[in-house]
């Protein structure tokens, strides 16, 4: 009887070896209670979208996961919280391209980055968009170039804060790339932003595709052009700005999975693979697609590489555009 538990026991264990590992909780073992995922901005922000999606699946796989919303100062406060959470890969926290702005522009940040956390993969990219109200007597971007500079002072332009990656590219391409005499006018966050525009409070919006997506499909916006290097499969007639006749400024939106600094490195790699399966998915790739994002199945490597170029980019457009830093 010994002797069958005993080769029974090995057999499991055999099996378990070569099982694929998009069997296998990530988490299970190493967090029994529940897996967090902290969002730094509103239920309904993009990153929340993202983040909901992600752990509907990690709980769906055997790690039961939810969504912490922690809004406020521009992602900084829920940022925070995840930096002081324990390194045990319990508490996980989504970022965009802000997280390496605000190093650029914000001197009084609580937490180093990217050096206070460890990544586990870049999760999504969209491009950022240059659209305007319908009212907007323009078709196409140098349309709109040649309006503003007709009249100058006139005409303003909306993005989801000020310092923001939005904020910072659009000075880079208007003032800077243009010369264009445009007024800025900061918003709480992407949403009340392009609600201002579709009002036409504000003339041009400055935003990720994601929010500007269904608007622009409602004829509520108008879209101009993509701050990237190739078309949106979900809208193949808009332009990209090198096609629009600006080329240099693709700048776009992301979203990353980061965990706290001394996260154990084997959990951090039972993590990515998780997600990579997650991310390979045929529905949430659909999902992700139909909001107007593009999946990416990443090395933890190369999204370190990339908020590390980005951060030397952003202080240098913050510079160059003499956007003004808290000390």
């Amino acid at each position: 009887m010994r002797k069958t538990l005993r080769l029974l026991c090995l057999g499991l264990v055999s099996l378990a070896a070569i099982l694929p590992i998009c069997w296998l909780p990530a988490n299970a073992e190493i967090c029994p209670q529940q897996v967090k995922i902290i969002v730094s901005y509103p239920a309904g922000s993009p990153d929340d979208l993202v983040a909901r999606i992600l752990a509907q699946k990690l709980s769906e796989a055997g790690s039961r996961s939810y969504v912490e919303n922690r809004p406020g100062a521009s992602g900084m406060i829920g940022t925070a919280a995840a930096a002081r959470a324990p390194a045990n890969g319990c508490t996980m926290v989504i970022v965009n391209q802000n997280f390496v702005v605000q190093a650029a522009t914000n001197a009084k940040i609580s937490y180093d980055v990217p050096d206070s956390f460890m990544p586990v993969t870049l999760l999504v990219a969209a491009p950022e968009t240059i659209s305007i109200n319908p009212s907007v007597p323009a078709a196409t971007l140098k349309e709109l170039i040649a309006l503003v500079k007709a009249d100058p002072g006139k005409y303003n332009y909306a993005s989801p804060g000020y310092a923001s990656s939005p904020h910072l590219a659009a000075e880079w391409l208007f003032k800077i790339a243009e010369g264009l005499d445009v007024a800025h006018v900061p918003f709480q966050g992407g949403p009340p932003a392009a609600a201002s525009t579709v009002a036409g409070h504000t003339q041009i919006l400055f935003l990720t595709l994601p929010i500007v997506a269904p608007l622009a499909k409602e004829g509520k916006l108008r879209l101009l052009a993509l701050a990237d290097k190739t078309r949106s499969a979900a809208f193949p007639d808009v332009p990209t700005l090198e096609e629009a006749g600006v080329p240099g400024h693709e700048i776009g939106y992301w979203n990353g999975l980061l965990v706290p600094k001394g996260t154990d490195k084997d959990v951090v790699d039972r993590l990515h693979r998780q997600v990579a399966r997650i991310m390979s998915l045929p529905d949430v790739r659909e999902r992700l697609e139909g909001l107007g994002y593009t999946p990416i199945n990443g090395s933890a490597e190369a999204f370190a590489a990339r908020m590390k170029g980005e951060l030397v980019v952003w202080r240098d457009v913050v510079r160059i555009a003499g956007i003004k830093t808290a000390d």
